[in-house]
């Protein structure tokens, strides 16, 4: 099983969601670029209007509201009848984790892990500064137990629940007990949760002048960091964009994100409740420096929207599997009790008009575990920047 963070996800995304994903694509932008004020998460559109979707939650919870019930619970039962499969209710205090966890902010200990072929849990990564990198626990050390239950053989979804206190709710300052093994030796750590910020780009280079810019997740100041990235870059460098995993984030940020690598122009249209609208890059970017996304089935939304942007207008190799297929969009309905429901209002297609959503970007080069291997040969075929 590949590695995971386990403190970059946003703890319960859905109510009653058979399906659990990580960093749910969401689209949030001002009024003012045109973009949505809203998230975005994986949804099929149906034949039912959004309007008529919105309306029935409203009155289902105005309704309640009146009656003495809760308009959240009636919001939920609602939005199960209105044939939107990815609509989302939130309690207010849900929707409010969901947009700090936007913002780049977390509640955690500061592990990543992954799931070994045998079942256990390893610590891959601890982050600087960390209650976990203060209480000395290092890449390589076994995860054995979350105050007292064994994680050897449970998804890595179950473990993060755990470490975060997901049952209970837990708030930064409170404790969690971890069991560890280095070496043969085992010892218990108690830990403080604290508030951190997630790494959403991370930059490494490679032999031959390639330099690889990682988006785990597009937060607040993704784009920030992926220009930052390309400015200290040294100028004859080709460069690996790694979208692998990215299951979206905010909108605005990969569209400043594709202006990093454009030159103006457009990088998608959509509609909301059927008018069309248009998202287009600032003038400026890199266009000399060659460039290879890659991508995979994890590779959704917003991450969709930058692939597909760079890809249509001839600005990048894309070199990996078929992406996840997620191009719609919800909006997001303040309901009377301070509970939020989200309900699809539209999509988004690519630059020559294809349609992401139930479809995916199909990469230019097909190819798995060796992606990064390839796109240094290709890299190496494209020549130098001009």
């Amino acid at each position: 099983m590949s590695g995971r963070d386990l403190f970059s996800q946003p703890r319960r995304i859905r109510r009653g969601a058979a399906l659990t994903l990580v960093f749910a694509g969401v689209l949030v932008a001002g009024a003012a670029t045109g973009s949505f004020p809203a998230p975005d998460r994986p949804a099929r559109e149906t034949a039912v209007r959004p309007a008529t979707r919105n309306q029935a939650v409203e009155e289902a919870a105005a309704a309640a509201l009146a009656d003495g019930k809760s308009p959240m619970e009636a919001a939920e039962r609602a939005v199960s009848r209105s044939g939107d499969r990815w609509a989302a209710v939130y309690s207010e205090g849900e929707y409010e984790e969901f947009q700090e966890a936007l913002d780049g902010r977390y509640t955690g200990v500061g592990l990543s892990a992954r799931q070994e072929p045998d079942g256990r849990i390893e610590v891959t990564r601890v982050r600087p500064g960390s209650p976990a990198a203060e209480a000395g626990i290092r890449a390589g050390d076994r995860l054995r137990s979350v105050d007292g239950h064994d994680v050897d053989g449970r998804p890595v979804t179950e473990v993060v629940a755990l470490l975060r206190g997901d049952a209970d709710d837990a708030p930064a300052g409170t404790t969690v007990s971890l069991g560890l093994e280095r070496g043969g030796r085992g010892w218990t750590e108690t830990l403080h949760r604290a508030r951190l910020s997630t790494d959403s780009v991370t930059v490494r280079r490679l032999s031959g002048g390639v330099t690889v810019v990682r988006i785990a997740a597009f937060t607040k100041h993704s784009a920030d960091a992926v220009r930052a990235a390309l400015r200290a870059a040294p100028a004859d460098c080709r460069t690996v964009l790694d979208l692998r995993g990215n299951s979206g984030g905010l909108v605005t940020e990969a569209v400043d994100t594709a202006s990093a690598f454009l030159d103006g122009g457009l990088v998608a249209t959509y509609d909301v409740d059927g008018a069309q609208r248009a998202l287009h890059a600032a003038p400026g970017g890199d266009t000399s420096r060659p460039l290879v996304v890659l991508v995979d089935g994890g590779t959704m939304s917003a991450a969709e929207l930058l692939t597909g942007a760079l890809q249509d207008r001839g600005r990048a190799v894309v070199i990996g599997s078929r992406t996840f297929g997620k191009g719609s969009v919800q909006m997001p309905t303040t309901l009377p009790d301070g509970s939020v429901a989200e309900l699809t209002v539209g999509h988004y297609r690519t630059p020559s008009g294809h349609t992401v959503d139930g479809r995916g970007i199909t990469p230019d080069l097909e190819a798995g575990a060796d992606a990064l291997e390839r796109a240094e040969k290709v890299l190496g075929g494209l020549g130098d920047p001009s």
